[in-house]
Parts: structure tokens; sequence; C-alpha cells
């Protein structure tokens, strides 16, 4: 028991962060609704879980090396700046039509996954926030055996999910609310947010730090 709620209370710290992943998930619920952003929490749960993997595994002295930092921060750091561009310049300036709702709700399932996914996996500080939590669940907390350190993780990325996907669905409740102007200015502030990261990350990568 001790374990799921030290599982919880991480995935809660987890949650509340404030950064692309949450703009992106609050403009995908309501431009398209409910199930867009289910899809989209989806892809971020899959990227959480094979980093999880990959540094259970015994990846995370590679991870931690600074030259996989660097190749790390200029490859998100670029991806995230061109969605920022896109939000920013382009999503931006389409217009809003709450009342043809249907249309703007057709999109891939895959691409909703695929966006969640990339946004979330291409951060150096996701890596980094996990390798960290392994760290600690291996050392402070002593969840040693595989049992214990797979509910500890897992009970993370259920509890991380879990929040996303009532993020969704408050999200898709105010889109009654909301008008296209608002709609407008939260594409506009998840551009800035996305370029002001992957400028961020690039001009790390560059100095060599992350």
């Amino acid at each position: 028991m001790e374990i799921v709620l030290n599982g919880v209370i991480s995935g809660l710290v987890l949650a509340i962060l404030v950064g692309p992943v949450f703009f992106t998930l609050l403009q995908t619920s309501i431009e398209r609704g409910f199930l867009s952003g289910v899809f989209v929490a989806i892809g971020i749960s899959v990227s959480d879980s094979l980093y999880i993997a990959l540094s259970y595994l015994g990846l995370s002295g590679l991870f931690n090396t600074p030259q996989f930092q660097v190749y790390l921060s200029y490859i998100g750091g670029f991806i995230i700046f061109c969605f920022g561009v896109y939000y920013l310049f382009i999503k931006s300036r389409k217009k809003i039509d709450f009342g043809n709702i249907e249309h703007v709700k057709e999109r891939s399932p895959y691409r909703l996954m695929a966006k969640g996914f990339i946004i979330n996996g291409f951060n150096p500080m996701v890596l980094i926030f996990w390798i960290g939590t392994i760290s600690v669940a291996t050392g402070e907390l002593g969840y040693t055996t595989n049992t214990k350190a797979i509910t500890f993780l897992a009970t993370i990325v259920v509890t991380v999910f879990t929040t996303d996907i009532l993020k969704a669905k408050l999200a898709d409740k105010l889109r009654v609310v909301l008008t296209p102007a608002i709609v407008k200015f939260m594409n506009i502030i998840l551009g800035v947010v996305m370029l002001s990261l992957g400028v961020k990350l690039l001009y790390s990568a560059q100095l060599g730090v992350v």
C-alpha cells in the first residue's frame, strides 16, 4: 500500500507540471473533443513507459552521458521548435468553427497518439525525470525487487494518465463556454511555450549543457 501511495504522490507531482504537454492536451481536447484528448494522453503514457523500460533495463548510464543529452536536446529542441512555429504562425490563424465540430474532430487516432508521444518523448526533461525517479525508487525508497519497482513506476504512469484524462474531460466541457478568439489565444500561448522550450533546448545543446 505504501508503494502505491508513493507512486500516486509522484504521479500527481508530475501531472501538475505545466509545460508543452499540458497545453497540447488542453488545446486538442478543446478543439477536437474528449476522445482526441484521450488519444494524446495515450501517446504521452506510451513515451513515459518506453523511457521507464529503457532506464530500468540498465540504459540509464547511456542516457546520462553528456553526449547523448546534447544529441537529444538538438533533436527534441528542433521538433518542439517546429511545433511552436506551427501553432504560433499557422494554427492560430486558422478559423475555428464550433458549429462544425464533427469536421474538426476528424483526425487519425494514430496521429493524435504520435503527437503526444513526440512532444513528451523528445523533451529531455522527461527522460531526466524518469532516470531520477528510478534512482530514488531503487535507492532511497529501497524498491530493489522487480515487483516493488514495477508497481511503483506503473502507479506513477497510471496516475499521470488518469489526471490527463480528467484534464481532457474538463477541457472538453469548457468548449461550450469558449469562443474562437479564446481558442486562438490558447494556440498562440501553446506556440510561444513550445518555441521558448525549443530555443532553450537548442541553446543548451549548443553549450553542451542540458
